[in-house]
């Protein structure tokens, strides 16, 4: 078997475009995989392109020697990118070797622990104050004050999902915002990242709100990303004691920094999903930094994303999968769920765009919101290339 043909393929899925990698090989199997190119990731499309040249006539089930060539070819900017662009041919590459078996992507992983995956609402709220005009038309309740919250939390219950995960949202202007400033320089807060008193007190209020509307047996989870220096973040772990969250999420390249906020407070502590490959991976389990270590297969490929998940099981640590994509990137990260002993839970983003689900020759299938997963060849999974072109990108 060899590769014959590598194309790039895009749409328009409301507030941001979605993008698919397809393989094609000599004996006419296709492999899929999803790869994101936003605002932090500008120019990956093209590095998938230049890349893609370097496997054409290359055998797509030799995973791992492909991979390692394509990471010779960039040896010298590892991580970010680059990581990003290796990773799509490789999800593509395995997709195709598992449909050519006629098995399961989780086969060739050494199978299943589980066919059933406990998934939480990601971007609880934050969805429906930044992108209000993309949802407000598909019957989605808009958030325009803390009882709405509270209304929320109320419907994530009564939904059956066990833990919802929200970020930043304040209610201290005309309209309710998500705070930002660690991507945003229009933002209040930016570039110096400094907790203040009032934001300290919007996000107490926050989730005192949804932990008044999901009541006690669903786990809370707050997400600050990039937002706050370790000065601020080891203040909100502290202040955020009395929910009992499942986690308190935040992104920091320091190790030290991270097993600092863990060592903190008694809020556990979960972070990595920013850190590429195993090898950068490593010194955040042997300082015993997080509680939970979330790993991004889209971003990091299965396979890496296997090793490392397997590094954090020789340190007795769980593992949560990344996903804040399409559903194509949900069935690969099911794939990789299933196939680890240390899984704690999966993102899955709720609310989006009602034509999202078009892009996808297979439904996303829940049971008691647990994901499904499917048994059928590669992911389960391909896409739908006439339902991209009713939705060009803008």
């Amino acid at each position: 078997m060899k590769i014959v043909e590598v194309i790039d393929l895009h749409a328009n899925a409301g507030w941001r475009n979605v993008s698919f990698l397809k393989i094609t090989a000599d004996n006419g199997l296709v492999g899929w995989s999803e790869f994101y190119e936003g605002r932090t990731t500008p120019g990956l499309t093209q590095v998938i392109q230049k890349l893609s040249k370097n496997i054409i006539n290359l055998d797509p089930r030799n995973i791992s020697n492909i991979r390692h060539s394509l990471e010779a070819l960039l040896r010298l900017t590892p991580g970010g990118i680059s990581a990003q662009a290796i990773a799509a041919i490789e999800n593509a590459c395995i997709d195709l070797k598992a449909k050519n078996l006629s098995i399961p992507v989780y086969e060739l992983l050494g199978g299943a622990f589980r066919q059933k995956l406990p998934v939480y609402w990601s971007h609880c709220g934050t969805n429906r104050v930044r992108y209000e005009k993309y949802l407000c038309h598909g019957g989605v309740p808009l958030i325009r004050n803390l009882d709405d919250v509270v209304q929320l939390g109320k419907e994530v219950r009564s939904k059956g999902f066990s833990h919802l995960k929200t970020n930043i949202i304040l209610f201290d202007e005309k309209f309710p915002r998500v705070y930002l400033a660690g991507f945003s320089p229009s933002e209040k807060g930016f570039p110096e990242l400094n907790l203040s008193a009032k934001i300290l007190d919007g996000i107490t209020d926050l989730m005192s709100a949804f932990q008044q509307g999901a009541g006690d047996d669903v786990g809370l989870m707050l997400d600050l990303n990039y937002n706050f220096t370790i000065e601020g973040v080891r203040k909100i772990s502290k202040a955020l004691e009395k929910f009992n969250l499942t986690w308190l999420e935040f992104d920091n390249q320091s190790p030290d920094a991270v097993k600092l906020i863990r060592n903190n407070s008694s809020t556990p502590v979960a972070s990595l999903e920013t850190i590429y490959g195993s090898k950068n991976f490593l010194p955040f389990l042997l300082s015993s930094s997080v509680d939970t270590a979330i790993i991004d297969v889209q971003w990091n490929g299965i396979v890496e994303s296997i090793k490392m998940a397997h590094l954090a099981e020789v340190h007795n640590v769980n593992v949560a999968a990344h996903n804040y994509h399409g559903y194509l990137s949900s069935m690969i990260g099911a794939h990789f769920c299933a196939a680890i002993p240390n899984f704690k839970v999966m993102e899955f983003v709720i609310d989006e765009v009602s034509w999202m689900k078009d892009f996808f020759t297979s439904s996303v299938v829940f049971d008691n919101q647990e994901f499904v997963l499917s048994d059928a060849p590669g992911w389960g999974c391909d896409v739908n290339e006439l339902a991209l072109k009713e939705h060009p990108i803008r």
